[in-house]
């Protein structure tokens, strides 16, 4: 079986909606981040707190480990306090299913097989919990871009088939839980399914669905799920759906109306995205040698720096020239990674505070209340 599954969960929502692209992007680089890499330190730190949480390792062997992730370049001192409310959550889950079932069955980093739906379908549950009648599938979230429901999400969904066709022997599980942690979003967000409506789902979308993704076929399909895919420069699906957006037909006048306005505004950010990515993706080509008619690599503009501080520190201090700037607090998220978010709460919470934001347009569908402007002028009048 491959390391990286084809289909796999994390990609899901794309290849469900685009099925061949789970094979065309395979002919595509596949891009890393800085991000990823925290994620992926913070889900160990998670695991490692989970075993002390639950007896599986003494807190000798806690202290070991803990001491590699901490020597690690992308810890940071707020990332404890992170995780910590991803495991109490997933404890108080452990609490709720033993009230209930006493030798609740709990994993740690379980693999989960839903090949029965997905060809060599496979995938890691952060933690899984199973008791009589219920089973919970709990997924950590580190990052805190983009917010993520567990409402019909479907890396979750394959999540808890892989569970079911693993563990559902063990006990009679009638319907799912399904758990996402934002903890830099402060956000739990639960979905819940019965079995049997799940396995209809998996039976009748998943499995045809996976096959004609797993083959290469099906129809082309872009969207909202084209930002993670390695094709998506270059895609001629995705070209003819912008392209389409772009195309616009103005009524008579001078001015555009509220309405025309209004259309506009929602393309507008796919278009940029997409326009982003194919200007990216040329400039990585051309460093290689490809070449684009018309266009020509070049060196940009670059900035002076020091090369040695230390030596520079100390022949103009010898000539007493003032060479250093002003002290300036960091901000208050450098200052999180630095201290710890709980411990600079602790230590000076009642000097923080949140200004009002600057209002922005987004869909009607977007949960957050509407900016009134009237009250906010009121609110931002100082006093006297």
């Amino acid at each position: 079986m491959a390391l990286h599954a084809i289909l796999s969960a994390s990609s899901a929502s794309r290849w469900m909606a685009c099925p061949p692209s789970a094979r065309l992007e395979q002919n595509y680089k596949n891009k890393t981040s800085a991000f990823a890499a925290e994620g992926t330190l913070a889900h160990e730190l998670g695991e490692l707190n989970l075993k002390l949480a639950l007896k599986e390792i003494s807190i000798r062997k806690f202290n070991s480990e803990f001491k590699k992730i901490e020597a690690h370049e992308l810890f940071s001192n707020d990332m404890p306090d992170y995780v910590a409310m991803y495991v109490d959550t997933c404890m108080e889950k452990v609490s709720e299913a033993k009230a209930v079932t006493p030798d609740a069955l709990l994993k740690i980093e379980a693999r989960l097989n839903f090949s029965e739906w997905v060809p060599e379908g496979f995938g890691t549950g952060d933690f899984v919990v199973i008791a009589d009648g219920t089973m919970e599938v709990c997924d950590l979230k580190y990052g805190k871009g983009i917010p993520v429901s567990a409402v019909d999400n479907k890396q979750m969904r394959l999540y808890a088939l892989g569970a079911i066709a693993e563990f559902s022997f063990l006990y009679d599980i009638k319907k799912v839980k399904m758990t996402i942690i934002q903890p830099r979003l402060d956000s739990i967000s639960t979905d819940e399914i019965s079995v049997e409506d799940l396995i209809s789902w998996a039976n009748e979308f998943v499995k045809p669905t996976a096959d004609l993704a797993f083959k290469g076929e099906g129809e082309y399909c872009a969207g909202g799920h084209c930002g993670f895919c390695n094709a998506k420069a270059v895609c001629r699906a995705r070209e003819e759906k912008n392209m389409e957006l772009a195309k616009y037909e103005f009524s008579d006048g001078p001015t555009l109306t509220e309405d025309e306005i209004a259309d506009i505004i929602g393309k507008c950010d796919e278009l940029a995205k997409w326009a982003k990515d194919i200007q990216e993706y040329a400039l990585e080509q051309a460093v290689t040698g490809i070449a684009y008619p018309g266009w020509k690599l070049v060196e940009g503009r670059s900035n002076r720096k020091f090369t040695d501080k230390e030596a520079i520190e100390n022949i103009l201090w010898e000539h007493d020239h003032d060479i250093y700037k002003p002290k300036e607090l960091r901000g208050i998220t450098d200052m999180e990674r630095t201290i710890g978010k709980k411990r600079l709460g602790e230590l000076v919470g009642d000097y923080i505070e949140k200004p009002l934001g600057k209002p922005v347009l987004v869909l009607e569908s977007d949960k957050r209340e509407v900016f009134n402007k009237a009250t906010t002028d009121f609110e931002m009048v100082p006093n006297g």
